[in-house]
């Protein structure tokens, strides 16, 4: 048995997350292996690196920081999200990223971002290159409002682009005990994205990228109906919040941050004996 972790992302939607993986770290939850996408892998790596708060702490301290989000940093950077702020300041200096227990957690963690080139996911194992940080930022790198990420060469976006909630590939490499945090309620379902005229003007040396953005409704929303399954017939357990999230994509209040920081909680200790009696068996 392989006990994973998948984590949608969701951008402020993943304060929600936030809440439930603390709980889980809280009450020696353990996982051998994670895997994020967009706000799931930046927010989620602290799993790894067993820092319980430390994502809502940097979040509501520094939401009305213009380094941090907001359109000053889009206009000068090119980034909504201030690339040198978040990934390199904050984690080396404002509020230190656990490294070395990241290192030494025998626990796997993956990110999910989509090359530009082929349109496709790429799945990154992070360990002790160095570059775990620019993978982090590439699958959180959203198109229209983020420049692309250059890795090794590649060009990369939002992993969420290509595989929102990678369920599937979690199985592929031998997970099959699942526990999968989504950020939109049951009844939710994904639309046809009204930008893709701007993405295909946007991204125009990107045709396949553009064509799997066009996709992306149907392919969440089949990955969704899937999901449902393995929930009805007990192959994994889904934790979800009961409602949709009062929070944007953006957000500079740290008291809504901390709202919905709460609700993922509250819904994590409601299923708490649940998930803990789902590995025991």
């Amino acid at each position: 048995m392989k006990r994973g972790l998948i984590l949608e992302g969701g951008a402020m939607r993943g304060m929600f997350t936030c809440g439930v993986i603390d709980v889980l770290l809280e009450n020696g939850i353990e996982f051998d292996g994670a895997v994020g996408v967009s706000a799931g892998a930046a927010f989620g790596c602290n799993y790894k690196s067993r820092q319980i708060g430390r994502a809502l702490r940097y979040n509501t301290n520094y939401c009305r920081d213009p380094r941090y989000c907001g359109f000053r940093s889009l206009i000068k950077t090119g980034n909504l999200f201030g690339a040198e702020f978040c990934y390199k300041t904050i984690p080396e200096e404002l509020d230190p990223f656990d490294f070395e227990t990241f290192e030494d957690n025998p626990m796997e963690f993956y990110v999910v971002a989509t090359e530009l080139q082929s349109g496709k996911a790429v799945y990154h194992k992070c360990e002790g290159d160095g570059k775990n940080y620019e993978w982090y930022r590439a699958s959180a790198s959203m198109p229209l409002v983020s420049t692309p990420v250059e890795i090794d060469g590649k060009l990369y976006l939002d992993g969420g682009i290509a595989d929102s909630v990678p369920i599937k590939f979690f199985e592929s490499i031998g997970y099959d005990r699942n526990v999968i945090i989504l950020t939109q309620p049951e009844d939710y379902r994904k639309k046809k994205n009204k930008l893709i005229p701007l993405m295909r003007r946007s991204l125009k040396k990107y045709p396949k990228t553009v064509e799997t953005m066009a996709r992306r409704h149907t392919v969440y929303n089949d990955t969704l109906d899937y999901i449902k399954e393995l929930e009805k017939s007990e192959k994994a357990i889904v934790i979800r919040p009961e409602s949709a999230l009062n929070i944007g994509r953006v957000e500079h209040d740290p008291e809504r941050l901390k709202a919905v920081y709460d609700i993922g909680r509250k819904t994590a200790l409601h299923r708490l004996d649940e998930i803990k009696k789902y590995f025991e068996e």
